[in-house]
């Protein structure tokens, strides 16, 4: 492939990233806040379903990726309790969605860095350098002060958002923990086809206690917006897409440009959905969420040059 054509696709390929990943996230808030939906549980099984599906048509048909096959029962627990951290951190971000606006619930999301690098410190005792942990703090305190200037601050849904944040943080450690070995390790396509139908047999029973009319409203809502059915379908592929093309950037950039690359997304995410739900924001808010961004393109580039 020439040089032309290379930087043609890597471009064309963050595109879709960009737009899987935004997409995803306001479709769930879009879905979350209209036509009485309030279903979150049932709605990050609908994600899972497509993960699984989709993932088994990419690698078992289309061989996007090998196959790694799991070697032991040993690695299938392992990946199953990966699974169980994954399902709580993105139905803790659902629900959130119910009640908070996607600015804020990026503002939230953009302290994962605190959160993995005190999981990291308490599960492996892995130390950074004290500059590094320096960096943290206006990471953190860009939260605090964006709570404070948040119109629509709601206490459920910011302990939501943040038990999100922290399981999200804690997969990534966890993961690093349960799969080091050179015989267990597996790309994170791989790993989302065994972790998604793992997902799904978690969510089902659960989505049957905590949500027992979802069948009936949604069919009832079905009936009435028959739009609501495709605006499902399409987020439960971009659901996909999202991985999918995570992995993709990864593997024909580097990670130091996914992480660049995944603050920019935050602040876009943001703008957009202000534009789109109009939800009310604050001086004070933007000057919270802006010190968080400072904050986290700082630990990166520390973290970077104290490795």
């Amino acid at each position: 492939m020439s040089e032309k054509k290379q930087t043609l696709f890597i471009a064309s390929l963050i595109v879709l990233w960009y737009s899987s990943n935004i997409g995803v996230l306001l479709l769930n808030k879009y879905l979350l806040s209209n036509y009485g939906f309030i279903f979150p549980i049932f709605l990050t099984m609908c994600h899972m379903s497509a993960c699984a599906l989709l993932s088994y048509i990419s690698i078992g048909l289309f061989k996007i990726v090998p196959l790694q096959k799991i070697n032991s029962k040993t690695q299938f627990f392992k990946i199953a309790s990966l699974s169980v951290v994954f399902c709580g951190s993105v139905v803790g971000g659902n629900i959130s969605l119910r009640y908070l606006p996607v600015s804020f619930n990026q503002a939230v999301g953009a302290t994962t860095p605190f959160f993995t690098a005190m999981f990291a410190y308490l599960m492996t005792f892995k130390r950074e350098a004290w500059v590094t942990y320096a960096a943290l703090v206006p990471v953190v305190a860009g939260v605090v002060i964006a709570s404070g200037g948040e119109p629509g601050f709601h206490l459920f849904g910011f302990i939501m958002c943040i038990s999100a944040t922290a399981a999200r943080a804690f997969k990534s450690v966890l993961q690093s923990i349960l799969l080091s070995s050179e015989g267990e390790k597996l790309n994170s396509m791989n790993l989302l086809l065994y972790m998604s139908p793992v997902a799904v047999l978690v969510l089902l029973p659960t989505t049957i206690i905590m949500e027992p009319n979802v069948l009936d409203v949604i069919l009832s809502l079905g009936r009435k917006h028959w739009s609501m059915w495709l605006l499902l379908l399409v987020n439960s592929v971009m659901a996909y897409s999202a991985n999918l093309t995570n992995f993709l950037v990864t593997k024909h950039t580097s990670a130091l440009t996914l992480q660049v690359l995944g603050n920019a997304k935050g602040a876009v995410a943001v703008v957009i959905s202000i534009l789109l739900f109009r939800n009310p924001v604050t001086f004070v808010g933007i000057a919270g969420y802006s010190l968080t961004v400072i904050g986290v393109i700082i630990y990166g580039e520390t973290k970077r040059r104290h490795k």
